[in-house]
């Protein structure tokens, strides 16, 4: 598991679902095109961690079973369309004895076939298989749902150790600095040019610095072990991933109106088609339990045998065949009720429907409004990073001249230290907040 990647054991899994479907029941697949790669010694992109996880994820896998049983269900409600054929066969010895007269034994062997089928109902037959033809449709949905959120989660640990191993890099590159101002104010202070205060501020700021580090390889083995679980691997497995070449057009979006994208939401969230599918078997829902108060009309057809084979008696047959019609005339009320819960859950559906827009539009308005900000926190960073460096330069030059103390040296290096780092969590932040812009309107 820790070193191949393979859909096999999930595929022969999968085989029995599509090996026979006479009702045409079947139509959702499993993830295809898994990546077959030693992780422990192979380097991956994004690419790959998103279909490793669509084949693996057991979270994932667990919806899509879903998907399979609703389908299976479908199936179920088709087979109504059919006759239902029964065979009963019974071997016994039984008798009767008059008072007075002779002993009468039954025929010991009996077998019977029955054949039923439905041919009208008041359309309660095809509001049922409606309503499950909606329920697998929402299922469906739910299912995509799952997936977008996953390749969000992927996306999202992904980035996040990416954040976390170039916060490392900046950690070192500020240890470094801090580290030459501590050896500055060493060989100064043996000079006899500053005073001991000088050197001990250095050398906390520079033990400070080691601690951030420490800090930052821990996040760095955080992030890497979540994003191993969502690969459906133990959280200690090494994974290297492929570096790669960012540049400021990878955190633009294609279309920057906020009314357009929320409508474009309305349109593509699963979420929502999932409860707009509901909505609609809600409605089938009440047709069938409408329906379940009018007539039904079938066919019905039996053949009997019986035959005393120990006795050497003659067989007897019956035989049978017309039209049944059943109609509930009073069940106690019970079919009024149903009829009316069928109701009240519609009107609930309707009402779920509704908010669940109202949700979907606030996470678009929510999201977009943290794109905006985000970018802009980006652009302002870069311009901090380029005033601290210079700053920097310029205290060091300074103090190695004498022109200035410890702390101002040591505030312009604490300056470019944040300034890198903000600069990282501004990119990193732009990047995830695009990538949940776009989960938002279900892309």
């Amino acid at each position: 598991m820790k070193k191949y990647v393979l859909l096999v054991a999930f595929g022969a899994l999968m085989l029995p679902a599509w090996a026979f479907d006479p009702m045409g029941a079947y139509q959702v697949r499993p993830p295809q095109g898994c990546v077959d790669k030693d992780i422990t010694t192979q380097s991956l992109n994004l690419e790959d961690l998103i279909q490793i996880s669509l084949c693996t994820n057991p979270a994932l896998a667990s919806q899509y079973m879903n998907v399979k049983a609703q389908e299976a269900s479908l199936g179920t409600s088709r087979a109504e369309y059919l006759p239902a054929v029964t065979l009963t066969g019974v071997g016994q010895i039984t008798g009767d004895k008059i008072e007075g007269g002779n002993y009468m034994q039954d025929e010991p062997i009996q077998g019977k076939v029955e054949a039923s089928w439905l041919l009208f109902n008041f359309g309660g037959r095809e509001a049922n298989t409606r309503s499950i033809r909606l329920y697998t449709r929402a299922a469906e949905a739910q299912y995509n749902a799952a997936v977008h959120n996953l390749l969000l989660s992927v996306q999202t640990a992904y980035l996040n150790l990416l954040a976390a191993q170039e916060s490392l890099v900046s950690a070192k590159a500020s240890l470094d600095t801090y580290k030459q101002s501590y050896e500055e104010a060493q060989k100064r202070y043996k000079l006899g040019m500053v005073s001991l205060s000088d050197k001990l501020q250095a050398k906390t700021r520079y033990e400070q610095s080691l601690l951030a580090v420490v800090q930052q390889e821990n996040r760095v083995k955080q992030y890497s072990g979540e994003l191993a679980v969502l690969i459906n691997l133990h959280p200690d497995t090494p994974i290297s991933l492929v570096q790669p070449t960012f540049n400021d057009q990878d955190t633009e979006i294609a279309n920057d109106n906020v009314q357009e994208l929320m409508t474009q939401a309305l349109e593509k969230r699963p979420e929502l088609l999932a409860q707009q599918n509901t909505q609609e078997a809600a409605k089938a829902n009440l047709t069938a339990a409408r329906a379940h108060m009018l007539p039904s009309l079938r066919v019905a057809a039996s053949a009997a045998l019986g035959d005393n084979w120990k006795h050497h008696s003659l067989y007897a047959t019956n035989n049978a065949a017309g039209l049944v019609l059943q109609w509930p005339i009073f069940s106690g009320f019970a079919n009024m009720y149903a009829a009316e819960q069928a109701s009240y859950l519609y009107k609930q559906s309707q009402n779920q429907t509704e908010n669940v827009k109202r949700q979907v539009e606030n996470e678009v308005w929510s999201a977009y409004q943290n794109y905006k900000t985000a970018e802009r926190s980006y652009e302002i960073s870069k311009t901090v990073l380029e005033s601290a460096e210079e700053n920097h330069r310029v205290a060091f030059r300074y103090y190695e001249v004498g022109k200035t103390d410890i702390l101002n040296l040591l505030s312009a290096v604490a300056q470019l230290a944040d300034a890198r780092q903000n600069k990282i969590t501004a990119f990193y932040s732009l990047l995830l907040s695009k990538a949940n812009l776009y989960r938002s309107i279900g892309e």
